[in-house]
């Protein structure tokens, strides 16, 4: 009796095609689509996209599929290669546009307008396909056409402001941090234009701004300044309170907030803990002024803190400063480098990181998976970054184009 094949729990956003314009203002975007079960299809240059330049790379050797970046943000997707500056390249994308359910783009303003492929050429082909284009400050606007990359969008947001130091110039996020939060906020508005055409058949437009999206990541910043006139400032290094600050360990750091501004609480437990550890000096913190923020946020208080906890926490692990502060309901927690987190048993349990094969080279990159788990639809790698030009035949192929058109599109440099 044939035993039936077991198929894969579908993903959640199965059955969605997406065509995405290679772009590092995109490929997060394509990443979090391909990963839930969408058909992401990842559109490159014949030569492939800049994205394969991007240092770190494998073993140091540069190479069109050896970019770790490259390898992190594309994995899942299919890989095709075409010229939208040719017409028949624009003639071809509009094709296969209409077989999408999202675009994804982000060209300078005006560009797929030039190409003929704009939303409304898309719209007209297909209503109910939804594009997202992510640019550095949105289709509108006197600021438009600026060139832009993510230092550029993390200044103009106004968050590059707040990182740093007090007495230095601003430090960016490590990270890309704008290219990222682009991407994430993508994701969310093309979701609800995708929602919105199951309730109607109708797509739209959606404009994501990079630099609206780090306005957004200044939290209450914007408040602060509309409301009491205030600026904030950076304070990286800086410590407001005693007891509140990052401290050293014999393996590392860690931060702990015991005193001060919603703070106060804590004060008497971690007085309790170095009691009961027995941590020489501690009778200097035991004074009524302790618990009160005026007095520790003076430079006195500190320095007694420092003098007291300083020595004590230099003679421990971070581990285990963590551990009983845990266990002692303290806000504290050890500062993680990356081999603490490839180790961690907590990211252990939950499977969070993955391991990727690379055709190229025979490797396997560990990679992080997805910050979320879903029951009933999971996320689930597909296979890794595609290389340049890799599935050509199988797209072209769907929409009619025979081998030998291939051959001689190829030849022509239209992919």
């Amino acid at each position: 009796m044939t035993q039936p094949q077991h198929r894969p729990t579908p993903g959640a956003l199965d059955g969605i095609r997406v065509l995405e314009l290679a772009s590092p203002m995109t490929q997060y975007c394509g990443k979090m689509f391909a990963e839930l079960g969408a058909e992401v299809i990842l559109v490159e240059p014949p030569r492939g996209s800049i994205l394969r330049d991007v240092s770190p790379f494998i073993d140091g050797r540069p190479g069109p599929d050896r970019s770790l970046a490259y390898n992190y943000f594309n994995t899942s997707k299919s890989g095709i290669t075409l010229d939208l500056g040719r017409e028949r390249g624009q003639a071809l994308f509009r094709e296969l546009a209409k077989t999408a359910d999202l675009v994804l783009e982000g060209e300078k303003p005006g560009t797929m307008s030039a190409w003929q492929c704009a939303y409304e050429q898309l719209a007209a082909l297909k209503p109910s396909v939804v594009m997202t284009s992510i640019t550095g400050f949105g289709q509108t606007g006197p600021y438009a056409q600026y060139e832009t990359e993510d230092l550029v969008a993390l200044a103009t947001g106004g968050f590059l402001y707040l990182g740093g130091y007090p007495d230095a110039p601003p430090v960016g996020a490590y990270g890309n941090q704008a290219f990222l939060g682009a991407g994430m906020y993508g994701a969310v508005a093309a979701m609800l234009a995708l929602t919105n055409v199951e309730a109607t058949g109708q797509g739209e437009h959606v404009d994501v701004s990079m630099q609206e999206c780090m306005v957004m990541a200044m939290e209450t910043a914007v408040q602060f300044y509309d409301l009491e006139g205030k600026i904030r400032k950076r304070h990286a290094g800086e410590q407001r309170f005693a007891g509140t600050a990052v401290f050293e360990c014999n393996d590392g750091y860690i931060y702990m907030m015991a005193s001060g501004i919603g703070a106060n609480k804590f004060w008497s437990i971690t007085l309790q803990w170095m009691i009961d550890e027995k941590v020489p000096g501690v009778e200097r913190l035991m004074g009524d002024e302790w618990n009160h923020v005026e007095y520790v946020g003076t430079d006195e208080a500190k320095r007694i803190f420092a003098e007291v906890f300083g020595p004590w926490a230099k003679s421990k692990s971070k581990n285990y400063i963590y551990e009983e502060g845990q266990r002692r309901h303290i806000p504290l927690a050890a500062i993680n480098t990356v081999a603490d987190l490839l180790t961690s048993p907590q990211l252990a349990h939950r499977q969070f990181f993955i391991d990727v094969p690379h055709p190229g080279t025979g490797k396997t990159l560990r990679m992080p998976g997805a910050p979320y788990q879903l029951s009933g639809t999971p996320w689930r790698l597909r296979g890794p970054a595609p290389a340049v030009g890799q599935h050509n035949e199988s797209v072209y192929g769907a929409i009619g184009i025979t081998a030998s058109d291939l051959a001689g599109l190829a030849k022509e440099g239209v992919i």
